[in-house]
């Protein structure tokens, strides 16, 4: 993918399906929404990325959300897999989540996080901020080609 060109497929990372929901609604509200994935932890996360098991053959995805407090692997350590995996670290990763503590911020991005954005309790801050990260990355930043 190219500079000025839309997402296709974002993956969300959350065990929260009312989050997955809203982020699914709000991306649908944009003039060319993206295919969104959908897995509930972080190993599925990893199944997903490298495509195993059920995932085999799925696409890969041009931008990943992902949350921290998960079941069975957490955020912090998914983060961390895929910046050390030389076939997935450039593929953009937002933590979007509901902490704001300093240590899960500071501790994403010296993981390689491309950006930190805590989850909007009211659901119209919430789609704003999802239609936000989606512009950004499908009509402003210029991704990988291999993304």
């Amino acid at each position: 993918m190219s500079g000025l060109s839309r997402l296709q497929h974002i993956l969300v990372v959350d065990d929260d399906p009312a989050d997955t929901m809203m982020i699914e609604e709000a991306l649908l509200g944009v003039d060319m929404p993206p295919v969104v994935h959908a897995v509930e932890d972080g190993r599925e996360a990893l199944d997903f990325l490298r495509r195993r098991g059920r995932y085999a053959g799925v696409p890969r995805p041009d931008l990943v959300l992902l949350d921290l407090n998960m079941p069975r692997m957490g955020g912090h350590e998914v983060l961390r897999d895929i910046k050390n995996d030389d076939d997935l670290k450039s593929i953009p990763i937002v933590v979007l989540t509901t902490s704001t503590a300093a240590p899960d911020i500071t501790a994403s991005y010296a993981t390689h996080a491309n950006a930190y954005v805590s989850k909007p309790m009211d659901l119209d801050s919430f789609e704003s901020a999802i239609r936000k990260i989606n512009h950004f990355y499908s009509e402003i930043a210029i991704l990988p080609a291999d993304s």
